[in-house]
């Protein structure tokens, strides 16, 4: 396996002190990009942006940035206006407080980092040491790429890791959600649910989980390149029907327990 790659460097700042870093990708993107060709000639096609009017092409470097404001109006930004409010370059991250793991749920979280010593190692793993020891994860500020973040600083397997958390205006609190109506559940439908939960308890190993999808296209398009041909079988849903929630419950658990005993 190749060593990671530092893609920032940084200072992490928390009071007085301060601990040179090196910022790495936790997560690898293993999106399928895919490359347009025309369907006659197979030759790659590009996009272009078009004058809605005329319908005649338009360059990069000839649009504009507008936003809508209203049905019909938008409010016209220059370039120069939108250069001034970008956040000022810096390579620190300020710590501003040490919180309780549980104050910062899953919801808040966007993207993983890892940040490993630049130099002085000492003061790196003092300060990962010190957070497990307190049980304590510190919420920061930095600047990156003329954009602004705010992550939850906490440790992981010993190193430290940064990750990147939404903003409070984009986490939808569960009691926006409409309330759920119906019969109140009898209690032979709680219990059989305790039983299924308690049937499929185990531990989580993310090896068993894959992307099936990009797994079947990949294997498609290699078989393809060898030359070879490949039957696509289309996946078409199996018919649900209106079986009481009951029923529902109890075949899950036949099927669990049929499982367990083969």
């Amino acid at each position: 396996m190749a060593a990671a790659r530092a893609m920032w460097k940084g200072t992490l700042k928390f009071g007085k002190s301060k601990v040179n870093v090196k910022l790495y990708s936790a997560v690898k993107e293993h999106t399928i990009h895919f490359r347009l060709l025309h369907k006659t000639d197979k030759q790659p096609v590009k996009q272009q942006m078009i004058d809605s009017d005329t319908g005649d092409p338009v360059e990069y470097k000839d649009a504009q940035k507008a936003f809508p404001v209203q049905r019909n109006r938008m409010v016209v930004l220059e370039k120069e206006e939108l250069e001034k409010l970008e956040p000022k370059d810096s390579r620190d991250i300020e710590v501003t407080r040490f919180v309780d793991p549980t104050d910062i749920d899953h919801r808040w979280y966007e993207r993983a980092y890892y940040l490993g010593p630049d130099g002085d190692t000492s003061a790196y793993f003092a300060l990962a040491e010190a957070l497990e020891k307190k049980n304590k994860e510190g919420v920061a500020r930095w600047v990156m790429r003329k954009k602004d973040y705010v992550g939850a600083l906490r440790v992981h397997e010993g190193y430290l890791a940064l990750i990147v958390l939404r903003y409070a205006e984009e986490v939808i609190d569960a009691s926006a959600l409409t309330a759920p109506e119906g019969r109140p559940l009898q209690k032979k439908e709680i219990a059989m649910g305790e039983q299924l939960v308690s049937a499929l308890a185990g531990k989580f190993d993310p090896a068993e989980y894959r992307d099936e999808y990009r797994d079947r296209v990949m294997d498609l398009i290699n078989t393809k390149a060898r030359g070879g041909k490949v039957k696509v079988t289309k996946f078409r849903p199996k018919k649900t029907s209106d079986d009481a929630v009951t029923n529902a419950l109890a075949a899950s658990l036949a099927g669990m327990r049929k499982k367990k005993s083969a």
